[in-house]
């Protein structure tokens, strides 16, 4: 029941209507009996974020989640930054003080979560990350500090993987770290990489498409992971399978971050039988 004690959080995004957040942090709220509503804020107009974020303080709006296209553009608006918000230079949640908004990151939580769900782990690991966007960035960071052995980043733009590897070797100078063309991974040597495919390709309405087909790449891999989550399983994940690949989808990221996201705002931490719960529904809700 809303009332004079509610508190307001939201989602700060454009294009928003898609969104699984409202459903989550909602049913977040519910079953961890906290006085919250999370709420859609679109802001259509680039020009107009930083006159949104001063609104939203000055009204006591308690936090954020920010996706596509403010999760770097947010940043001059903010009192302050955690680590993990300044070695990956975006951000996905903010939390009000006083001064202003903190902004945080909570992917790498949310990616070693989907990991360790599966039984997957970084440290010792060698990582294979397709793309070298945003989320590409996140999981980089999670190898550089999580224990990889080694980090190889392919993307079919080349300056972009390179300016990747150089940003982790900068956090991690003795990670092995190296970039190179999509194409690359015909090189590779060994069995035993842990993929993680960052890029958008295979997401609805083109759930029939794959970064990578060729059944050989797949013999590289010791587990695959995607960080799309509408379909549940990608294309890239079924020819996983079907090579007798573990694999993870990003749906379980995706609620994981939002569980932390939660608990900045509220203290309140999400056990795994809710995550379970949360996915169960959320799953409900992704388009057929």
């Amino acid at each position: 029941m809303i009332d004079a004690k509610t508190k307001v959080l939201g989602l700060l995004a454009h294009p928003i209507g898609h969104s699984l957040s409202p459903l989550i942090q909602n049913t977040l709220a519910t079953v961890c009996g906290e006085n919250v509503a999370y709420l859609p804020f679109e802001v259509k107009n680039p020009d107009e974020l930083g006159a949104a974020i001063r609104g939203a303080h000055a009204l006591g709006i308690a936090g954020f989640n920010v996706t596509v296209p403010y999760k770097e553009a947010v940043i001059p608006h903010l009192c302050g930054l955690s680590e993990e918000a300044r070695l990956i230079g975006a951000v996905n949640t903010l939390v009000r003080t006083e001064e202003g908004y903190v902004g945080h990151n909570t992917d790498i939580a949310g990616m070693a979560t989907m990991l360790a769900r599966k039984n997957l782990r970084t440290e010792g690991a060698h990582i294979l990350l397709l793309g070298a966007g945003g989320a590409a960035r996140s999981a980089a960071v999670l190898a550089a500090t999580g224990g990889a052995a080694e980090l190889v980043i392919l993307n079919r733009n080349t300056a972009r993987a390179e300016a990747l590897a150089k940003a982790v070797r900068d956090i991690n100078p003795s990670l092995t770290v190296r970039a190179a063309a999509l194409e690359y991974w015909r090189e590779l040597p060994g069995n035993d990489y842990l993929c993680i495919q960052c890029t958008s390709v295979g997401m609805w309405p083109n759930a029939e498409e794959s970064i990578v087909e060729d059944p050989r790449f797949f013999e590289k891999l010791s587990a695959a992971t995607d960080i799309v989550y509408t379909p549940e399983e990608t294309k890239f994940l079924r020819l996983a399978r079907a090579a007798g690949k573990p694999v993870a989808g990003g749906l379980a990221m995706l609620i994981s971050q939002g569980a932390h996201a939660f608990s900045l705002w509220t203290g309140k931490r999400c056990t795994a039988e809710q995550e379970e719960e949360l996915l169960t529904l959320a799953k409900g809700a992704l388009p057929a």
